[in-house]
């Protein structure tokens, strides 16, 4: 049977065309909000280009099929044996006073009948990550993270397991963005910051050298995807940050 899907968002930012453009469309910006390690290789002679994605052990590549610089940048997978395909489209309009307004479109095809369970976590987390690049652009634009992704035990009862990280950031049964978070994950500074995301599935925390978001994984177990902009930046110790991260979703989910 299966599903054809696309979702549109938009958002108006303080920030400037080239900076929304290297958010978009660089290894490093992409690094700054997405999930995992990225990288756009775009030759301008031939037109021709790829983004590269490494997120655990799923490492998708993805065809550039638009590349006008400081305007419109799309990018796809090729078509699945079963018809499967992702789409992405970002639109770049400059405004006044360096405001520029972003527009960013998914798209795809999800084959099969089991298809609705897909679709959710992937519309409950394409929010979570354009809400984290409106965040990035608003408080960090021109500026590069390091990605942090380390994964949590298996999930049996997302219900019990959400309440858990709830209570473990200091946040009540019905947080909302604004809401303060104070973790101290051990062997790391304590992390006071205020949520600036939340959906059934997703949590984006935000603080003076970070983001830090919580994913339910479809299908698997809980996700720590953060972005540092400060503690481990470029230069930075990542594989203890990394392990502190483990070992506080190991400690805290068990």
């Amino acid at each position: 049977m299966g599903h054809e899907f696309e979702t549109a968002d938009s958002v108006e930012v303080d920030a400037t065309p080239e900076q929304v453009w290297q958010a978009i469309a660089t290894g490093p910006g992409i690094d700054s909000w997405f999930m995992g390690r990225n990288e756009v290789d775009h030759d301008a002679a031939t037109g021709r280009g790829v983004v590269r994605q490494s997120f655990g052990d799923y490492e998708p590549e993805h065809r550039v099929t638009a590349w006008e610089p400081m305007r419109r940048f799309a990018y796809r997978t090729e078509d699945a044996p079963d018809g499967g395909f992702v789409a992405y489209e970002f639109l770049v309009e400059g405004r006044d006073r360096g405001a520029t307004v972003l527009r960013m479109a998914t798209s795809g095809f999800l084959p099969g009948d089991d298809w609705e369970a897909e679709y959710d976590a992937m519309t409950t987390g394409n929010a979570l990550f354009f809400a984290t690049l409106a965040t990035y652009l608003r408080h960090f634009a021109g500026r590069t993270a390091v990605p942090v992704t380390v994964f949590g035990p298996p999930i049996t009862d997302w219900d019990r397991t959400r309440a858990t990280l709830l209570a473990a950031l200091g946040l009540s049964g019905t947080p909302k963005p604004g809401d303060r978070v104070r973790v101290e994950p051990a062997g790391l500074e304590p992390i006071d910051g205020e949520v600036y995301f939340v959906n059934a599935d997703t949590l984006g925390v935000r603080t003076p050298d970070a983001l830090y978001r919580f994913i339910r994984g479809f299908a698997g177990p809980i996700v720590a995807a953060h972005h540092l902009f400060g503690q481990a930046g470029p230069g930075g110790d990542v594989p203890a940050v990394e392990h502190a991260w483990q070992s506080w979703l190991t400690t805290t989910f068990a």
